[in-house]
């Protein structure tokens, strides 16, 4: 799947820096799944022409954000400085991990706050107790938002319209035998999320991930982020996480809420 430029051209003011935003996207191209690629394989994720991705990634080779062994690049550890910035700048050790902890203190398995990202969910917070192998879960991380909970929850934020240009652009791939990729059956479920206020999952993203997810919204209704709580399939069940956990974990997405309005900046980093 090509991966798009943040803002559309129709939107980009007269000082948009085109090679600036190219820049950002060969970087955005390197995820879990394609952690080293040649020259090649950026230009057909991103969909930029080889000789922009060429210049590109001299550029970041020569800031030291990427590195090459023969012709495939990966990232270097700089990178992180990037993120490491936008961490403090909203605060997450502040405002999500004492929400996440305490579901897991109070539920054990793991717990997390998401924001969408283009066909994405990008993990803004994490805590976890969890050890198997499975979907690796941290921050930073980005999963298809179609096969989560977390993504369902967020999906059912956008308006109609935004909905139907998301899924016209969508091109679901199968993560498991139990992966929904109807669009159809896509919609109906994120209708069904809106009525019911939360999305749960079972073995959509990896096998073993039971999720269930509430949505965390501004003081004008506008759902900002996510946030989660996940077991072991066959350790628990979607009903049971609602049974158990859902007013605990609608009580964290409400003291979230508060302390985020109390900073309208973080708000703000947040909104997609």
């Amino acid at each position: 799947m090509k991966l798009q430029l943040p803002t559309p051209e129709t939107e980009r003011p007269a000082e948009f820096v085109e090679a600036f935003a190219r820049g950002l996207a060969v970087l955005e191209a390197f995820d879990a799944y394609h952690s080293e690629m040649t020259l090649s394989d950026i230009a057909r994720r991103t969909g930029l022409p080889p000789a922009a991705v060429r210049r590109s990634l001299i550029t970041l080779k020569t800031l030291g954000y990427v590195g090459q062994v023969g012709k495939r690049y990966y990232l270097r550890p700089r990178v992180l400085g990037i993120g490491s910035a936008f961490y403090f700048a909203a605060r997450v050790d502040e405002v999500f991990l004492p929400e996440l902890r305490a579901l897991v203190e109070a539920f054990g398995d793991a717990s997390s706050v998401a924001t969408l990202y283009g066909h994405d969910v990008l993990y803004v917070a994490h805590y976890s107790v969890q050890r198997a192998r499975r979907a690796a879960a941290h921050v930073g991380a980005r999963y298809p938002a179609f096969a989560t909970s977390l993504g369902r929850v967020l999906l059912a934020g956008l308006s109609e319209e935004r909905l139907d240009t998301w899924l016209s652009e969508l091109n679901p791939v199968p993560l498991t035998s139990r992966t929904i990729t109807d669009k159809s059956e896509l919609r109906r479920i994120i209708q069904q999320v809106r009525q019911l206020g939360y999305a749960s999952t079972v073995d959509e993203l990896d096998y073993g991930v039971t999720a269930l997810a509430v949505p965390i919204r501004a003081p004008d209704g506008t759902t900002v982020a996510a946030i989660n709580t996940s077991g072991y399939t066959g350790l628990v069940t979607p009903e049971k996480l609602v049974d158990e956990r859902l007013p605990e974990l609608r009580a964290a997405a409400q003291r979230i809420a508060v302390a985020l309005s109390r900073n309208p900046v973080i708000y703000s980093m947040l909104a997609p």
